[in-house]
């Protein structure tokens, strides 16, 4: 092996993180001690949203409910799900699971588009999004899941589910990877509220600090707000407003300020910001994956001492871009509404929904709601 290859891999093999690994790692785990039905939860699952739909979004739940204990209530379109599941040859899991109740297929209407605007769930009541909305508001489902129309999701969930007493604006949380595999960074907000007040930032940390504590099971998070320096000084209006609020909430562990590079670098567990910033940070970090791989396969030496130290880092190089996917830790969490969301990236394939389903069922078996509502807005806050 080349002395590139060789010096490159020690370097990037503490970086590499294999959500495909991590899950594996969990079914043997599952193999080993059977689940048992009865500890089995409801999740609600858009089986019409996202690019892959309907197809994907089934593989997806028939692996998580051989890995985790849950059953799925699948709202679709009847012949669109059963041709999809014909076509990729699931149909045979598909009876068995539903012959098990382990899945249960709740018909819908037309669905609703991933170009369409966030308001046509009112339109189109019986849509699936709205459906799996109802089966949680009824109680037939701890959680839902939809892979679809994100801004759709967020309307369907207010009007529906309708926000938590206390909350004036819920967020979107994503999970960031940082330097140790087993520890993402709570991001929020990422792209709900483009114009946010300090009251909203001060919401959102505590949403974030119950998450991450009941979900993530962080002892004690520590919050960070996103700024452009460590001094409680610096930074816009909103910025230094927020920080006083925060610095006065007895209810969390207010860290103080994080820069853009300590995001990622393990020294806190929930970053807070709005959701025009959050999610320029989101998308930034969509691309640092295929970037990163660019550069190291250009920086490689020629020829075939080069060919030999690619060959080796080929399995490490991919590893590391799904680390730096947000995509592939599951998918975002939509908080300070009254019930449990998550939404999936519209190009999620099975592994993404098997994530996003252990990512639902984390948050409805610890209680998260039970917390959640139990904020109240203090009264002695103004905006």
């Amino acid at each position: 092996m080349s002395n590139a290859g060789s010096m490159a891999g020690s370097v990037l093999q503490p970086l590499v993180f294999d959500p495909l690994r991590q899950l594996q790692g969990n079914e043997n785990n599952t193999t080993a001690e059977a689940i048992n039905d009865s500890d089995r939860l409801w999740v609600a699952v858009d089986g019409m949203g996202g690019d892959q739909a309907p197809g994907a979004i089934l593989d997806g739940c028939l692996k998580a409910i051989e890995r985790l204990p849950i059953r799925i209530k699948f709202v679709g379109e009847t012949k669109k799900v059963l041709a999809a599941a014909e076509d990729i040859g699931l149909s045979e899991l598909f009876n068995q699971a539903t012959a098990c109740g382990l899945l249960e297929l709740v018909a819908s209407g037309p669905s609703v588009g991933m170009n369409e605007e966030a308001t046509v769930v009112r339109r189109k009541r019986d849509a699936s999004i709205n459906l799996a909305m109802d089966l949680v508001k009824k109680g037939e489902a701890l959680a839902m899941y939809s892979a679809g129309n994100s801004g759709a999701m967020m309307a369907s969930a207010i009007f529906r589910l309708g926000r938590l007493a206390g909350i004036d604006r819920p967020a979107i949380g994503a999970l960031f990877p940082t330097k140790d595999p087993g520890k993402p960074v709570l991001v929020l907000d990422v792209g709900a509220n483009m114009d946010c007040k300090p009251i909203y930032l001060h919401q959102f940390a505590l949403l974030g600090n119950i998450y991450s504590r009941d979900a993530l099971q962080v002892t004690q998070p520590r919050i960070g707000l996103l700024n452009i320096g460590e001094e409680e000084c610096k930074g816009n209006d909103l910025a230094l407003r927020t920080h006083e609020l925060l610095s006065q909430e007895n209810r969390l562990d207010f860290a103080g300020n994080c820069e853009g590079r300590d995001v990622l670098s393990g020294a806190f567990d929930v970053v807070v910001c709005d959701g025009f910033t959050g999610n320029v940070l989101l998308k930034f970090l969509e691309s640092v994956g295929s970037v990163l791989l660019d550069v190291l396969r250009a920086e490689l030496p020629r020829g075939r001492r080069g060919k030999v130290g690619s060959a080796f880092l080929r399995s490490n190089l991919k590893r590391i871009k799904k680390r730096l996917d947000h995509a592939e830790h599951g998918g975002a969490l939509l908080l300070g509404v009254n019930g449990i969301c998550v939404i999936g990236h519209g190009s999620s394939k099975a592994l993404s929904v098997v994530s996003a389903l252990r990512l639902a069922h984390s948050a409805a078996s610890h209680n998260v709601m039970s917390d959640l509502a139990e904020l109240q807005k203090p009264a002695a806050v103004s905006a």
